[in-house]
């Protein structure tokens, strides 16, 4: 049986190996999300997700000074899925883009970290819902032998506080 940290454990290590989310910020494009590299930084004595776009980019322009935003998460492996809800804001801390800045992000603004068009996002976690599922076969096989598959999964949900 997980508890909720063990839950939420895992979703820390798979959002960090994974990173993409659908991010959605409320009142943008009637709740439009779109895929997202989320950078799990634990700066600062909190956990952030950190998302280098651009500042065309429709939740940037269209987000308020700080906007409620939900992130919708799937590991590669389907084995833990997630729902955000935080509190999205623009983040111009120039050490904060220095330390985040890496090869992959650098592929997408030409002009570095001074590209004009250049926008840090931070979304502030604050609650989320985790589901593992981490035996789907064995739950279906056990299924089919009578035994219920609600009964395998009421430990693998976590409503955690981030």
């Amino acid at each position: 049986m997980a508890s909720d940290a063990e839950i939420q454990d895992k979703f820390w290590k798979a959002l960090t190996s994974d990173m993409v989310v659908m991010l959605g910020a409320n009142g943008v494009d009637d709740g439009h999300a779109q895929p997202m590299t989320a950078i799990v930084d634990d700066d600062m004595g909190g956990r952030y997700l950190y998302f280098f776009t651009t500042r065309s980019n429709t939740i940037v322009r269209e987000m308020a000074e700080n906007s409620r935003a939900i992130a919708t998460f799937v590991s590669k492996g389907h084995d833990v899925f997630a729902t955000i809800n935080g509190t999205l804001m623009k983040h111009e801390d120039r050490e904060t883009i220095d330390r985040l800045w890496n090869g992959h992000v650098a592929a997408w603004y030409p002009g570095g970290k001074d590209d004009p068009s250049l926008q840090l996002i931070r979304l502030d976690p604050e609650s989320a819902q985790i589901w593992l599922n981490e035996n789907s076969i064995l739950a279906g096989v056990k299924a089919l032998f009578g035994r219920d598959p609600k009964r395998d999964h009421d430990d693998k949900v976590a409503e955690v506080a981030l």
